[in-house]
């Protein structure tokens, strides 16, 4: 009898975490539509692919000591008043390019940002706390995983908007289909 018991327990736990899973994962669905619907068709771009080209050349040879010295740079530039490099970046055609796009998205796109093939930001809607994205599943479950990939983290209430929203991250090809960078998208889910 105990055992019976012990596995109606212990499947009463399953269901209630799938449970909790299916319900957490819900947005899912919603977010890689907006993506494959409303994104995905701007990231063949020429501003996009050419950013994207541009940096990869040139930084086609950094150790990960220069990376992590850039990281380093732009976070301390993130709590300073002079921010050059922050400037560069934010100044850029790209970046002006997916600040256009966010303005489209009515309030569904939070923050947009693109990424090299090292995870280093290329172009950005908004500043980011890092420059570096390349230790971090936004850039490993998208770039990492190559062609096509689509990663939908999970949903986080922002806490300077209050607003529910999940990052969903793209693997960005050229016109040949080789993954070249990457794109992470902030999507406001109240506003789906």
């Amino acid at each position: 009898m105990k055992s019976i018991l012990k596995s109606i327990l212990v499947l009463g736990s399953l269901t209630a975490t799938a449970g909790f899973a299916a319900a957490e994962e819900a947005h899912v669905a919603p977010v890689t539509a907006f993506v494959q619907e409303k994104v995905i068709p701007w990231l063949s771009d020429p501003v996009v692919i050419a950013a994207i080209k541009a940096q990869n050349e040139k930084n086609a040879g950094l150790s990960q000591a220069d990376v992590d010295a850039l990281d380093q740079t732009w976070r301390a530039e993130v709590e300073s008043a002079d921010k050059p490099m922050i400037d560069a970046v934010l100044g850029n055609e790209l970046s002006k390019f997916l600040q256009q796009k966010q303005g489209e998205a009515e309030g569904t796109i939070a923050e947009v940002f693109v990424m090299d093939a090292k995870g280093l930001n290329v172009g950005q809607s908004d500043v980011t706390s890092d420059y570096w994205q390349g230790d971090e599943d936004k850039f490993s479950k998208s770039f990492g995983v190559g062609k096509d990939a689509i990663f939908v983290d999970e949903a986080e209430k922002d806490e300077s908007t209050q607003a529910l929203q999940s990052q969903a991250s793209v693997t960005i090809s050229d016109e040949s289909g080789a993954p070249i960078g990457a794109i992470t998208i902030g999507v406001n889910l109240d506003a789906l």
